[in-house]
């Protein structure tokens, strides 16, 4: 089951100055984002600060912008445990998700058994696992895929050679989560791009998908500045853009 096609964006969650959660200007920024071309909207994810977010807040979030938005919404739902990842899924199906996108789980070599809970837990809400080893070691080798009860895979290592591996092994949609092969990977033939940088530049995310080599150099020249502060750096690049709040709760 392919749940979108072309770029989707690893939302932010914004905060007040207090640092409470902002609900309604997440929402509206992840309106904002559709009409600018983004087709999927990842919501309470690595980038949206999933880790630092209460359980109503989760909740009330993933529904807003559920409501609000006429593309796929996926939730965040990765957890260090299968049984933490079981809640969080159970919670993001009920408030009628679309998908949910699922890191894999730290310090294990056989991520089957945790990936069966969580597709137990999904009830046929479709599964995209999430490899992404620089945060939960080791990942998920190619190898693996294939026996893993999913429906695809977002990948954000950036490595072309294991990108060509996975799309001439696994039959799954593969989504890019890096910023620096997103023309190469619908060359490639992936499905699309989950990009935490579609967030403040969402039209040059389109454009390198659609096969600009100019926007592709420019997004990757804006991530690399960017990302010296991380999910800071890339709040303050939006508020520039956007006007949006800066707060982070994750520093």
């Amino acid at each position: 089951m392919v749940l979108f096609d072309g770029v989707g964006v690893a939302l932010l969650t914004l905060f007040d100055q207090d640092g409470e959660i902002d609900v309604a200007a997440t929402t509206e920024h992840a309106i904002r984002l559709v009409g600018l071309g983004v087709r999927a909207v990842v919501v309470a994810g690595t980038t949206g600060e999933a880790s630092a977010l209460e359980s109503d807040e989760r909740r009330s979030l993933i529904a807003a912008v559920r409501s609000a938005v006429d593309v796929p919404v996926l939730a965040g739902t990765g957890a260090p445990s299968a049984r933490q990842a079981v809640r969080l899924t159970v919670e993001a199906v009920a408030l009628g998700v679309d998908g949910v996108l699922v890191l894999s789980p730290p310090f294990t070599d056989d991520p089957r058994p945790y990936y069966e809970r969580v597709a137990e837990a999904a009830g046929g809400v479709p599964v995209l696992a999430y490899h992404w080893p620089l945060v939960a070691t080791p990942g998920i080798e190619v190898r693996q895929l294939a026996d893993l009860p999913i429906a695809g895979l977002k990948d954000s290592t950036g490595d072309v050679a294991r990108l060509q591996a996975t799309l001439d092994s696994f039959a799954g949609a593969i989504y890019t989560g890096s910023q620096a092969i997103v023309t190469t990977a619908a060359s490639f033939g992936a499905r699309g791009a989950i990009l935490g940088v579609a967030n403040a530049e969402p039209e040059l995310a389109v454009r390198a998908w659609s096969g600009d080599a100019d926007a592709q150099r420019e997004l990757q020249r804006i991530a690399v500045r960017i990302k010296r502060g991380l999910v800071g750096g890339l709040k303050h690049h939006m508020a520039s853009k956007f006007g949006t709040s800066p707060a982070v709760r994750i520093a």
